[in-house]
């Protein structure tokens, strides 16, 4: 596509028309698919971008792509689809830098905005998620691909009714990094999971056991707050071999949405910092008043 200073405003709807499509999925459809389903606003190869005002809705795919680009500047959006659609990401990063998304509202049936490999300098804010599954870095990692995402900051979000909150998802047995990743200011209302960082990811658990693993490291969550629909808060699952490393927690509070349910944590190979109140307990974080 090769833009350069494209600027694009107005408040129209671009209507994907998806249903159809759906039906073809591969997640609902085995025998009978259709992997190649079109993405509905595409921006590629470009710099210098800036989208204001408009509506997605309803695509077969993801709705917002941005590869290989970098100044990419997203405000005032609104996303629509229904919470059962598959594979339609709001908005999907990849190999781009230097990319913001700010003040959007984004219903959907997959990841509101999924930051996948060679992503670096993403700033995202003021967004309303929900339905969907939350905000993802990942996933990494897959077929043992060398993929990196870091310095990515994700502030000022509110999660309703998602899967998950914020994520970070990686393959085994692929390498390179994500790290330099901070959440914050992150509100929660009744997400499955509102923290997770998920080293084993194999949506189709169909996958062997790998010894590489992409590294995590460097991941900050302060400020988040608000309900968990299941008890499991918190889940950091991380690798044998490539332990997650510097994690930390400030100032979390997750309680059940049940008036009477409880909230717990998991933690597997998860080392790190805990700072304030940090409620469900995260044991595998060392406890530590100065950061």
């Amino acid at each position: 596509m090769n833009f350069d200073g494209l600027h694009i405003q107005g408040s129209g709807t671009i209507n994907g028309q998806g249903d159809n499509w759906w039906k073809l999925s591969c997640k609902d459809n085995q025998k009978s698919c259709q992997l190649r389903k079109p993405t509905g606003f595409m921006i590629g190869h470009s710099k210098n971008v800036d989208i204001k005002g408009l509506t997605f809705e309803d695509s077969p795919k993801m709705h917002i792509a941005f590869e290989d680009s970098t100044s990419i500047h997203a405000t005032q959006l609104t996303i629509k689809a229904p919470g059962n659609s598959p594979n339609t990401d709001g908005i999907h990063i990849q190999r781009s830098t230097n990319v913001s998304i700010h003040n959007t509202t984004i219903q959907t049936g997959d990841d509101c905005i999924s930051i996948g490999d060679g992503s670096k300098y993403i700033n995202i804010t003021n967004i309303e998620c929900g339905p969907g599954h939350g905000i993802s870095i990942g996933s990494l990692g897959i077929m043992g691909k060398t993929e990196e995402v870091e310095f990515v900051h994700v502030r000022n979000v509110s999660f309703h009714g998602t899967t998950n909150g914020v994520r970070i998802k990686t393959w085994q047995g692929g390498y390179s990094d994500a790290r330099n990743i901070r959440f914050e200011d992150i509100t929660s209302h009744a997400s499955t999971r509102p923290i997770v960082i998920d080293q084993y990811y194999c949506p189709h658990k169909q996958c062997k056991n790998q010894t590489s693993a992409v590294k995590i490291n460097n991941i900050a969550y302060e400020n988040i707050n608000g309900t968990s629909h299941k008890e499991t808060a918190v889940q950091l699952s991380c690798s044998k071999s490539s332990p997650c490393r510097n994690i930390t927690m400030k100032n979390i509070n997750l309680r059940n949405e049940k008036q009477k349910g409880k909230t717990s944590s998991y933690c597997l190979n998860a080392h790190g910092l805990r700072n304030g109140r940090v409620h469900p307990n995260v044991p595998c974080l060392d406890k530590h008043d100065n950061f």
